[in-house]
């Protein structure tokens, strides 16, 4: 039976890369997530290499089919806070095409230390599509606890006229009526378009599958000024021939006002965005805690092209 404070290292990274999650095929093996963490924590030099251009069909052409690896790291926590110590990796892939539709894939493994316990390994995967035309968004989502499966989510939501009606088949059947949200795709479309025309703010409602994929998002969306790397930036150099590109800071607070009733939000994120789509420099405030994601893989991914490839 998980202690309070296990159920608690669950529940925290729910809703990260809202873009986000998946139960994940051969491709995640390079990775060696079945290593402890200290091991796979040290591959980091190893595995990194630069992203290319071979890969793009244009570094104009919207978004980019892309796979990073994130080192995690505690950035700090509060006295309060059950935490003592926490680091690990993430893993993320993006791909698909502007008339297919995009699926992702995620996976989040961190050593977490507590207080009076005994450290425990958290392990969470998640995938996704996203349809091209924005009406629809599968979601499936496992979550692990030193190895042990403590929770399975998987949904299709459909997005209408008058709101989102989400089909679940696992934990249990079940459906569900939610007002109008974007997913998550359509939310950093919103975002990029924004940032472009020099907006900073943005509220929107979102609907990622998160949790019990029962519920809708509203986040509050600040945009800085879009900026050069620092010439001391240690990311740059898994960037590739974006190493120069700008990006915008980006601040992104999520509000569950039946879970916050003081009108706080239940935690943020912040992340420099780059035009394509790509992220990096991940912070994630829970409140109690908060952690760091740096990038040190970045790969290019082919996509699709032409029109044969947009023919149903």
């Amino acid at each position: 039976m998980p202690s309070s404070g296990a159920v608690k290292i669950i529940g925290i990274f729910r809703r990260w890369f809202g873009r986000s999650g998946r139960a994940l095929p051969a491709v995640w093996a390079f990775l060696a997530f079945s290593l402890p963490a200290p091991v796979y924590l040290g591959a980091a030099a190893a595995l990194a290499a630069p992203a290319s251009k071979a890969a793009l069909l244009s570094k104009k052409s919207g978004f980019v089919s892309y796979r990073a690896i994130y080192d995690i790291t505690l950035e700090n926590m509060a006295e309060k806070s059950d935490i003592t110590g926490l680091n690990g990796r993430m893993a993320y892939e993006f791909s698909g095409s502007r008339c297919e539709g995009w699926t992702t894939q995620f996976r989040l493994l961190t050593h977490v230390d507590m207080k009076e316990e005994a450290s425990r390994l958290t392990d969470r995967q998640s995938t996704s599509f996203e349809a091209a035309d924005g009406k629809e968004f599968r979601f499936a989502t496992k979550n692990y606890l030193d190895g042990e499966l403590t929770e399975e989510v998987v949904g299709t939501a459909h997005r209408g006229k008058n709101g989102l009606e989400v089909v679940l088949t696992k934990p249990d059947d079940g459906t569900y009526k939610l007002q109008k949200a974007d997913f998550p795709l359509m939310q950093m479309a919103d975002i990029v378009k924004a940032a472009s025309a020099g907006r900073h703010f943005m509220k929107m409602a979102l609907f990622d599958g998160s949790g019990a994929a029962d519920n809708v998002a509203e986040t509050v969306i600040i945009i800085g000024n879009r900026q050069k790397p620092a010439a001391d930036d240690r990311e740059i150099k898994f960037m590739g021939d974006f190493a120069n590109d700008p990006a915008w800071p980006v601040t992104v607070a999520y509000f569950d006002d039946a879970e916050n009733k003081d009108g706080l939000p239940g935690y943020r994120t912040e992340f420099l965005l780059y035009e394509n789509g790509i992220t990096r420099n991940l912070f994630m405030d829970y409140g109690d805690f908060s952690i760091r994601g740096k990038l040190v893989r970045l790969d290019i991914l082919q996509e699709k092209s032409g029109a044969a490839a947009c023919k149903k």
